[in-house]
C-alpha cells in the first residue's frame, strides 16, 4: 500500500484527543531530537500517546496528535499525570512541529526537518 492510499483510509474513531499542559524538544540524544509532551489525562486507565498525522506533502508544521485510548471502552474516573516522548525523526515539517491536544495547540520551531512541498514516501 503506498502513502496516498493509506492517506485515503478513514480516521479512527477508537482514540481521543486529550489535553496537555506542556510541549518541549530536547536534542543530544542518539537518533536526533525527542518531543516530550506532559499534562493530566481525565482517566486512570487511559493509555496517552503520541501520534504524527500522515503528509503526503511535507508541511509547514507536522502536527503531533496527543492521543488517548481507553481499554476494555470505560475509564475509571481520576487525574493520572503522564509524559509521553517519541524520536521526531521523520516528522518534522519545513519549520518544525505542532504539538495538538482537544483544546491547544503549540507550534515548535524544530531545524532539519523536510522541504516545503517535497513529496514524502
Amino acid at each position: 500500500m503506498s502513502l496516498q492510499e493509506f492517506a485515503k483510509l478513514g480516521p479512527a474513531q477508537s482514540v481521543r484527543r486529550i489535553e496537555f499542559d506542556s510541549a518541549e524538544v530536547v536534542g543530544g540524544f542518539p537518533g536526533g531530537q525527542v518531543l516530550v509532551v506532559r499534562g493530566e489525562a481525565p482517566c486512570l486507565n487511559i493509555d496517552v500517546r503520541l501520534s504524527p498525522l500522515v503528509y503526503v506533502e511535507c508541511p509547514e508544521y507536522w502536527e503531533i496528535e496527543v492521543i488517548g485510548s481507553l481499554p476494555g471502552n470505560f475509564c475509571l474516573t481520576a487525574i493520572k499525570p503522564y509524559a509521553v516522548s517519541m524520536p521526531l525523526a521523520g516528522v518534522v515539517g519545513s519549520s518544525g512541529i505542532e504539538v495538538v491536544g482537544n483544546s491547544k495547540r503549540e507550534r515548535i520551531e524544530v531545524e532539519g526537518g523536510c522541504r516545503r512541498g517535497q513529496a514524502l514516501g
